[in-house]
């Protein structure tokens, strides 16, 4: 249609058609049905918020995404550009329009091999190490960085092997995406997922691949001090990306610091949705007037006493 302009005419019909679709077929489960805890009753957005910032587990990982968005962001902002620049500094020529096209391509295919990688190693790990969820995405974003790196240092000699380094670092950095997500259903309790995942997606976007082309950008123009060169344009830029290599370093420093937490911080959630279980089946029994045999539940670290004494554990 030759205008990018219609890829925003189309989405929000496409947002509508889901918007109905979400309305008139999508069925809404209780929270935590599959879990025994869909009778905990939800708190105030204060409190689930007080409450979110403490989990250790949630907000390293939230951390530790949002450096994935930056880098994220700043690639597919700013790589065509930069790649388009090394194409002109070894004397060929080329257009933003067919650099996007490949690199938009390999980011494609990177995304669904990294996503569907780090979900499978991180489900195949964590049948033996209740740790590997944040090992996974730890060792995606450190992986990545040397690719990304030494991709960027070789693109002005050769920009095929930097499309090749460019798809592994961008595969492995997508190592996270899925995983992220399976972290968040478990170190949060279910009436306050909801709350986490909208709290988890703005503080990535806003501070992550929203800002990062912008600060680039600014980095690359302050680096240049006012060179128009191809050659001046081409290492500005470069030397601005490789703020991404330590982003990339941070975030799985950030992951790191999740594994070390994170067991303790879902054996914390899994306890209250016990305790909530148990006090439904404490209040069938009592409703059925079966109040004798009602002398103690088990919460897995200890036991909750009910109407005196114990005297045979249910």
């Amino acid at each position: 249609m030759g205008s990018w302009h219609w890829a925003l005419r189309v989405t929000p019909v496409m947002g509508a058609v889901c918007v109905v679709l979400v309305l008139l077929v999508m069925k809404d489960p209780p929270r935590g049905a599959s879990e025994g805890g869909e009778k905990l009753k939800p708190t105030d957005w204060i409190v689930d918020i007080i409450e979110l910032l403490r989990n250790r587990s949630f907000m390293w990982s939230t951390i530790g995404v949002t450096c994935v968005a930056f880098v994220a962001g700043a690639l597919s902002w700013w790589g065509p550009t930069f790649l388009l620049n090394s194409i002109y500094v070894q004397g060929m020529t080329g257009t933003l329009a067919g650099v996007s096209l490949v690199f938009g391509v390999i980011t494609v295919i990177a995304g669904i091999l990294g996503v569907a990688s780090g979900s499978g190693s991180s489900t195949y790990l964590k049948k033996k190490y209740p740790r590997a969820d944040p090992l996974v995405c730890a060792f995606g974003m450190i992986c990545s960085m040397p690719f990304l790196f030494v991709g960027a240092v070789l693109s002005k000699y050769n920009t095929v092997s930097a499309y090749v380094l460019i798809f592994f670092g961008e595969t492995l950095l997508c190592f996270t995406w899925a995983v992220v997500a399976d972290i968040l259903l478990y170190v949060v309790i279910p009436t306050r997922r909801a709350t986490a995942a909208a709290f988890q997606i703005l503080v990535s976007h806003a501070l992550g691949d929203a800002g990062s082309p912008y600060i680039i950008g600014a980095v690359s123009d302050a680096i240049a001090l006012g060179r128009t060169s191809v050659l001046a344009k081409y290492h500005s830029l470069e030397y601005a990306l490789f703020i991404t290599c330590f982003v990339n370093v941070i975030g799985g420093f950030c992951f790191l610091v999740t594994a070390w937490y994170i067991v303790e911080d879902k054996a914390a959630a899994d306890k209250v949705i016990k305790e909530a279980h148990c006090e439904e089946l404490a209040e069938i029994k009592l409703k059925s007037n079966d109040v004798q045999e009602i002398t103690m539940i088990d919460l897995g670290n200890g036991q909750f006493p009910i109407n005196g004494e114990p005297q045979r554990p249910i």
